[in-house]
């Protein structure tokens, strides 16, 4: 067993594929969802961390991955945290900007700032 599959409970290509490509679209779902409905920011670490158990299980029934891996759980729901936070935050300043263009203007991808001040 190498290294990694002891740190996270699986191969390398099982753990970016499931946790990256179908969690991390679940992700930006989440994030997108959250920013539109006007929800908390808060909200999204508790559905990012339920993301993650379901990232974990999906390793393991599908791939004969280690189901209670704890570091390998952190690491996947880290990175699905931080993919719903871009998303968040990306769909909150453009949601800002087009519903409020009078006051805000867009200052990059994920913020925005007050026009004349």
């Amino acid at each position: 067993m190498s290294d990694y599959a002891l740190i996270f409970g699986t191969s390398p290509l099982v753990s970016l594929g499931i946790t990256l490509v179908l969690g991390g679209g679940c992700a930006v779902m989440t994030g997108r969802a959250l920013a539109l409905n006007w929800r908390p920011d808060w909200q999204l670490v508790v559905y990012a961390l339920l993301l993650g158990v379901a990232d974990r299980f999906l390793i393991f029934a599908l791939f004969q991955g280690e189901l209670l891996s704890l570091s390998g759980y952190f690491a996947d729901a880290l990175a699905l945290v931080l993919i719903a936070a871009t998303a968040f935050k990306a769909t909150r300043a453009l949601q800002m900007v087009r519903q409020y263009p009078w006051l805000y203007r867009r200052r990059g991808f994920l913020s925005w700032e007050k026009i004349g001040g």
